[in-house]
């Protein structure tokens, strides 16, 4: 099976990212598609609960059916650092019998070089290039630029975030009192 791994941090998981997902499900030559959201974030950015993060996951790819699914890897390899080098060789290590490609915005392209392992990396995985606002990349589209950042912003602001993100995120967000001030 072809599974295409789409990491990153979810936080939260917008509706770009389900959008993302979708595309690369209907475009590129995958049987399914994994969300990995990081357990730390490479750049010590502050994150919600690693937990949290993978629930939001679920129920976002819950919309987008049997095809997409989502892993804690990260969190089963532990330590502190989670270089996406790391991920793919404890996914290849974990599931032999799945050959997995890589989900990247087309504006991390230029960043690639400076990832960890990064010519091991590429010759470990193919990866899919994904347009992302103002971004082509290798793609003929461009998603949306909706960031987790804004939305987070908006959250803290009181402000709606409900055609940002999925509703049941939406909701999960509001139970748990997440992204507050």
């Amino acid at each position: 099976m072809r599974v295409a791994i789409f990491g990153g941090s979810f936080n939260p998981p917008h509706v770009g990212h389900q959008l993302v997902a979708l595309y690369v499900l209907e475009t590129a030559a995958v049987d399914e598609l994994w969300f990995v959201p990081c357990w730390k974030h490479p750049f010590d950015k502050a994150l919600e609960a690693f937990a949290d993060r993978l629930r939001m996951c679920e129920l976002a790819a819950a919309a987008l059916g049997s095809r997409v699914r989502v892993s804690d890897v990260e969190a089963q390899l532990g330590g502190e650092e989670s270089p996406t080098l790391l991920t793919i060789k404890g996914l290849q290590a974990r599931h032999p019998e799945h050959e997995f490609l890589l989900v990247i915005g087309a504006d991390l392209q230029p960043e690639l070089p400076s990832w960890y392992g990064a010519d091991e990396l590429r010759r470990s995985v193919q990866m899919v290039v994904v347009g992302r606002g103002g971004f082509a990349g290798g793609s003929a589209l461009a998603m949306p630029a909706v960031s987790s950042t804004e939305i987070r912003a908006r959250l803290h602001a009181g402000e709606s975030v409900d055609c940002l993100i999925p509703r049941s995120v939406r909701d999960y967000i509001r139970e748990r009192g997440l992204y507050a001030k």
